[in-house]
């Protein structure tokens, strides 16, 4: 297990930044926020309430694969302290990346919920960035790192999509 400090200190400089120091930023001196696009009634408590299961589902996603990545893993999610361990369980069996994808449902989540454009358009950058880092950078040193045992679930794990069925290696 990873000591408490150093998961909280990559939690706090990543998905803490990018959940909540930069939107609460958008929403204070760019955009302000209208809970429930400014619809008013019932349609805006109904997009509050989607945007706020979207929020949840996200996060839950996050928790999830940060304690796998301490548990498993035996590292954090930040790449300066990476994992030792190759993290192929829970939601990893169904796609190589769902917590970028748990971060984004959880970004799109306070776009909803504020009706926050800008919101909407941090959710869209942070995904493509990562879609790039994945591309140029992390795949690659994932297969120095774990060699033929990621190769493999490269080949059988989709990265954003998720699988019908759950991947067990061989």
């Amino acid at each position: 297990m990873v000591s408490g400090w150093r998961q909280a200190r990559a939690i706090a400089l990543l998905p803490g930044n990018v959940t909540v120091v930069i939107p609460a930023a958008i929403l204070v001196f760019l955009e302000s926020p209208e809970i429930g696009w400014g619809l008013g009634g019932a349609p805006a408590a109904l997009v509050a309430l989607v945007g706020a299961a979207l929020y949840v589902a996200g996060f839950l996603i996050w928790l999830w694969t940060v304690r796998l990545f301490n548990r498993i893993g035996k590292g954090t999610l930040a790449p300066w302290d990476p994992t030792s361990r190759l993290v192929v369980a829970g939601p990893y069996r169904y796609m190589r990346n769902p917590m970028i994808t748990g971060v984004t449902t959880l970004l799109v989540g306070e776009a909803v919920f504020f009706g926050s454009l800008l919101l909407l358009a941090w959710a869209a950058l942070f995904a493509t960035v990562n879609q790039i880092n994945f591309l140029l950078v992390e795949e690659r040193h994932l297969e120095r790192r774990f060699g033929e045992e990621y190769r493999a679930y490269k080949r059988n794990v989709p990265r954003w999509l998720p699988r019908r069925d759950p991947w067990v290696s061989a």
